[in-house]
């Protein structure tokens, strides 16, 4: 009985067969309150706030850097375009930093504590952002100024990347089981806000400074614009980062780890455990006032070291297990081919600027670098923004692999419609067709390839194995930034179009290794494998 609770149910998936782990604390909590999934407590809008500013600032540096490269050329080279070397190494440089600290955070996370950790992530980002706006453009040769630039974006990358770990662990360790799925999503919503605020910095500091460039003549002034640009990053940032650092440890991370001398979730019986959970879930899900300093006992702190030196040993052997490597073999490869299209897309947005018109290149250096911006907000306005918003009214509804299949699915059609009818579809049946992609790009995989890692695995290693599928991730993104203008002149931009095809239907392929996370409940499985493992 106790197994048939903890492991498994039988409702029906979108296959009809597929059998998941379920908690009963899901219903626990389903019946415990009449609200929508998707509408969120005071505590829980203050974790948004804290945890969201990191992906705001992902997605608003992923945008600043078109903007960035394209006003370097007229400071650094009368207008000429940048050599392709270094400009893919300062358009990757912060995707390649992202996977140094994925994974350095991650297992940090898990090993030292989230609070111990957290907020660290956050003071990285603010110093590479303040060394980034010291970049020495007129006194450094214009190569020597971009591998100055490069070398912090990757600094800055790092402190992006350990992000992802660390938010995500910190807003599911306290989330309601009921609406776990809904608050990682709309932490992820953020990149899309990112994404159109940074549009909009750009367009109001251009627009300030439209005379001294346009009418002056003065085109170097543009040095100034990617500073702001870039600077303003620094408000968000500062105003999120006592209350990461001050954020106190998560119930249900601390019943994670060892504290009597013993592991909770390997002794506890189920019912002891659930018992906590919903106490912990309902009660105090997402307290974030600070707690007063000496409640650790010696005796705790004496058993915590004892299980950091068990960590990694459990955590090898945790993923030893052929059920538990496939998993994060799904996430890892599903989040890897995402992102190579994802990517792709959208740090080469110049071809699809060049389609509706928008790619600035015809008029004075401010109107290419204005028509630029304006395409920024309409790609982003499009599809962007609204697909991230119907993830989050209806993940608790569909499930998380609906979503993922459907969006892989949805998005390899129109590649294959960008792909096969490049050539010859008219300017709004491009943007259309564009619209479209990004819509299923994050109303599917771009949103639960974050979400998946975060609520299948334990607590107990959850950071580690959300780091390593994130890094996953940002390796396929590394891959499309060095890989696309070299590759669409050799082989031209719609075979470029269809590998990104070939990668949704591979990450349709792996997503069904996965199973459904909806009302699961990691811990819970866990607690019953280990009790497995005891009887044999």
């Amino acid at each position: 009985m106790a197994m048939a609770e903890a492991r498994e149910n039988t409702p029906s998936q979108a296959s009809g067969l597929t059998r998941r782990p379920h908690s009963d604390l899901g219903d626990f909590e389903r019946t415990e309150t009449g609200r929508p999934t998707w509408l969120l407590t005071i505590p829980e809008l203050k974790l948004l706030g804290i945890a969201g500013i990191g992906f705001f600032l992902d997605a608003y540096d992923l945008f600043v850097i078109n903007p960035v490269a394209t006003m370097l050329q007229y400071r650094l080279y009368g207008g000429n375009p940048l050599p392709p070397g270094l400009e893919g190494f300062v358009k990757a440089g912060a995707n390649i930093g992202s996977v140094i600290g994925q994974f350095v955070f991650g297992f940090a996370a898990d090993y030292y504590g989230r609070k111990a950790v957290y907020g660290k992530e956050l003071m990285l980002i603010i110093f590479a952002t303040i060394m980034t706006l010291t970049t020495p453009t007129g006194a450094l040769s214009p190569e020597s100024s971009l591998i100055y630039l490069a070398v912090f974006r990757i600094i800055l990358g790092i402190g992006v990347g350990g992000d992802y770990p660390m938010s995500a662990s910190v807003s599911t360790d306290r989330a309601n089981l009921k609406r776990r799925g809904t608050m990682l999503s709309y932490i992820f919503a953020n990149q899309g806000w990112g994404s159109l605020v940074g549009s909009l910095v750009f367009i109001v500091t251009l627009a300030c400074y439209r005379h001294v460039m346009d009418v002056d003549g003065q085109t170097s002034k543009v040095d100034g614009v990617w500073r702001i640009v870039v600077g303003v990053s620094l408000v968000p940032a500062f105003g999120t980062l006592y209350q990461r650092l001050t954020l106190p440890e998560a119930k249900r991370f601390e019943d994670s780890r060892d504290q009597n001398g013993r592991n909770l979730h390997a002794e506890d019986s189920l019912e002891t455990l659930k018992a906590k959970n919903a106490a912990t879930d309902s009660e105090k899900s997402v307290d974030t006032s600070p707690k007063p300093e000496g409640e650790e006992t010696a005796n705790n702190t004496h058993n915590l070291v004892v299980e950091k030196k068990n960590h990694f040993a459990e955590f090898i052997r945790y993923f030893s297990e052929w059920r538990h490597a496939k998993q994060l073999i799904g996430t890892c490869a599903c989040w890897f081919l995402l992102d190579i299209a994802f990517y792709g897309i959208n740090l080469n947005q110049n071809v699809v600027l060049e389609e509706i018109g928008f790619d600035g290149k015809d008029g004075t250096p401010w109107n290419k670098l204005f028509k630029i911006g304006i395409g920024s907000i309409i790609i982003t306005g499009l599809g962007f923004v609204p697909g991230y918003y119907v993830t989050v009214i209806t993940i608790e509804k569909l499930g998380r692999k609906w979503i993922q299949l459907q969006g892989f699915l949805m998005a390899a059609l129109f590649l294959g419609i960008l792909a096969g009818k490049f050539n010859s579809l008219n300017g709004p049946a491009f943007i259309v067709c564009f619209a479209f992609l990004q819509f299923f790009f994050n109303f599917g995989a771009n949103t639960t390839t974050y979400c998946y890692p975060a609520e299948l695995f334990p607590t107990k290693f959850r950071a580690a194995a959300h780091g390593i599928s994130a890094a996953s991730g940002k390796a396929g993104a590394i891959i499309s930034a060095l890989a696309f203008n070299s590759l669409s002149k050799k082989i031209g931009t719609p075979a470029v179009l269809w590998i990104f095809f070939g990668c949704c239907i591979a990450g349709a392929v792996f997503t069904l290794l996965l199973p459904e996370v909806k009302d699961r409940d990691p811990d819970l499985v866990y607690a019953e494998e280990m009790r497995e493992r005891r009887r044999a």
